[in-house]
């Protein structure tokens, strides 16, 4: 590593030697606001988040980077970014960090009984029986396992599962992603709604060439975790030309305009059925729907999992097998 310093002796951090003096003198306090700046990539954000100032924050990377002996950041003005070497500190400090959860298990009883901690980070409006049963029956069987789940958009949740912030992802990637493993739980097909005040919910008739001009409300971004969106496939294969009435990145909140009448907007269909059947939302053509957006679960493929994530994952796995 171009960057590092090496003692002329051999008891420098590459050593045996070097490593277990290292480990003896290092402070993990100066870890802890590292793994979060390295999160934040901002001085002022972690700051915030850690409640010390930004010139703590600033002094506490410097001293870090004294012990370690190689530069962890480089800093553009208020922009930071990890070096290749902070790439692979920020990696093995979360790694421990997500270990240390781990101890409060007790020596007796230790070998019968999985105990962990399980961060899942998951899209909004996951609708699926097997699922909800999944859970009941993980927790059943784990009743030590400590599950924290957090919902992201979809594209969100890509990024903390590459910068090694969770256990796993329950959400939407329908492409090859770097970093990314991915394996299909829960088929979704997403149709074209209306709400109650649309002047399309009461007509007797619709048909796809009726939609073409509508107003319409979508993703922000026009984006679903990466992947080609409904609203893509139905310019390309319908030619689609009405404009954007409204948009957001939270799928409830996308359901919620539809349903005020800003205008048509693409659903999942499973997910939104109650509201089809209370009479909150019309299903609109196309009669096939329009996109498949489908669920995986997510994981980083270089980050090691600990025995309760392994579990997790296989049951869950096997739970949604032949779905």
């Amino acid at each position: 590593m171009s960057d590092r310093r090496h003692d002329a002796d051999g008891s420098g951090p590459g050593s045996g030697h070097g490593r277990r003096a290292l480990a003896a003198r290092l402070d993990w306090n100066l870890i802890r606001t590292y793994v979060v700046v390295a999160q934040e990539l901002n001085i002022s954000r972690a700051a915030e988040r850690l409640f010390v100032t930004q010139p703590a924050v600033s002094q506490a990377i410097k001293r870090l980077q004294g012990q370690l002996g190689y530069t962890l950041i480089r800093r553009r003005g208020p922009r930071i970014s990890l070096t290749a070497a902070g790439e692979e500190v920020y990696r093995i400090a979360g790694g421990v960090f997500a270990d240390v959860s781990s101890l409060e298990m007790p020596a007796g009883g230790a070998a019968e009984q999985i105990v962990g901690r399980i961060k899942l980070l998951s899209v909004s409006r996951v609708h699926s029986a097997r699922y909800d049963r999944f859970l009941a029956e993980f927790h059943r069987r784990h009743p030590r396992v400590e599950l924290e789940i957090e919902v992201m958009r979809g594209h969100d949740l890509l990024v903390a599962l590459r910068q090694n912030t969770a256990s796993f992802g329950i959400g939407l990637c329908r492409v090859p992603t770097r970093l990314i493993e991915r394996r299909l739980i829960i088929p979704q097909r997403y149709a074209l709604f209306c709400g109650r005040p649309h002047s399309l919910y009461s007509q007797a008739q619709v048909d796809v060439e009726t939609l073409l001009h509508e107003d319409l409300v979508t993703f922000t971004g026009d984006q679903l975790g990466d992947t080609l969106s409904p609203l893509t496939l139905f310019r390309e294969n319908h030619g689609f030309q009405g404009r954007l009435a409204a948009s957001s990145s939270n799928l409830e909140e996308v359901c919620r305009l539809i349903r005020c009448g800003y205008g048509i907007g693409f659903l999942p269909e499973d997910a939104f059925r109650r509201e089809v059947e209370v009479g909150d939302l019309r299903r609109l053509p196309p009669a096939e729907g329009l996109a498949d957006v489908d669920i995986h679960l997510l994981w980083n493929s270089e980050r090691p999992l600990r025995p309760a994530e392994v579990v997790f994952r296989d049951e869950l796995l096997a739970a949604f097998s032949g779905a």
